[in-house]
């Protein structure tokens, strides 16, 4: 009897995947951004100004938002509030480490729940549903042949035509499971932005999904980074961006939302029920 096919995920596509939240610590580590003047106001101490008739002996304060803080110190405070989020969405593409690029939709918590769907460039697509019981994948023939690749043809085929465009199910304390497991806590990714020491410089203010947004810039090298930091509400990261070659952007959005972990209804193939 032919083993049954595994949609496993190699291990250098989930440390991709954790590596998203890394990737914000990474850039907060580089060094200093010598040659973007950001904004003008120096936003580090108070602006003195000309004094007014009416009133000699009060300066200006510091326009704009985080009045009196230096990059580092915004960055700093924006791991603070992400770090405590309790769910999150992260959107974008990031290198996968192995001269490839991951494109992501992930909403996941802290209680171990994740829900969207990833691909590689040329290695095919997956959906992912996991909470706390069971983890559901529906993978495309692409990523199945990919993932099969040194199978014989035979083998590749069948796990084709049993699990291409098909949702399957495991449980989620399986050894299969295991990276997924770790992947999708919260709590794990987001120690990543633990530590971090940034030389940003501030920028300006801009909009960004219909809110404002500040701009903090930071050079390591070739790469020139932007950090874009809420300034409603929470200081939450937003977004960043890396220009180099393959280019990173990453979104952080809807936090604190509920993960909706609903499992697929219909045909679901019950592997664990496969496996014996």
């Amino acid at each position: 009897m032919h083993q049954r096919p595994r949609p496993r995920l190699r291990p250098g596509t989930l440390a991709a995947l954790c590596l998203t939240a890394a990737a914000a610590a990474t850039l907060t580590a580089c060094g200093g951004d010598k040659g973007d003047k950001g904004d003008s106001t120096p936003w580090n101490s108070a602006k003195n100004s000309e004094r007014r008739d009416d009133k000699p002996d009060k300066p200006d304060k510091p326009k704009g938002p985080f009045p009196g803080m230096s990059g580092p110190d915004i960055v700093d405070k924006s791991v603070s509030a992400t770090t405590a989020a309790k769910s999150l969405t992260i959107k974008g593409s990031a290198p996968d480490g192995e001269g490839g690029v991951i494109t992501m939709d992930i909403a996941l918590n802290t209680r171990g729940e994740c829900t969207g769907s990833m691909s590689v460039a040329g290695e095919g697509s997956i959906d992912l549903i996991m909470n706390r019981t069971t983890v559901y994948m529906r993978p495309d023939a692409e990523f199945i042949r990919s993932e099969t690749k040194g199978q014989p043809e035979a083998e590749t085929s069948a796990a084709v035509q049993m699990m291409a465009n098909r949702w399957s199910k495991m449980s989620a304390t399986s050894p299969d499971a295991k990276d997924m497991a770790a992947f999708c806590d919260l709590d794990t990714i987001l120690a990543e932005f633990n530590d971090v020491d940034s030389a940003a410089r501030r920028g300006k203010v801009t909009p960004l999904d219909g809110a404002p947004a500040l701009a903090l810039h930071e050079h390591d090298g070739k790469d020139r980074y932007t950090i874009y930091v809420a300034t409603q509400g929470k200081p939450y990261l937003r977004k960043i961006v890396n220009n180099a070659k393959p280019s990173e952007t990453l979104t952080f959005t809807d936090y604190d939302k509920p993960v909706k972990t609903t499992p697929p209804t219909g045909d679901v193939l019950d592997l664990d029920k496969l496996a014996g």
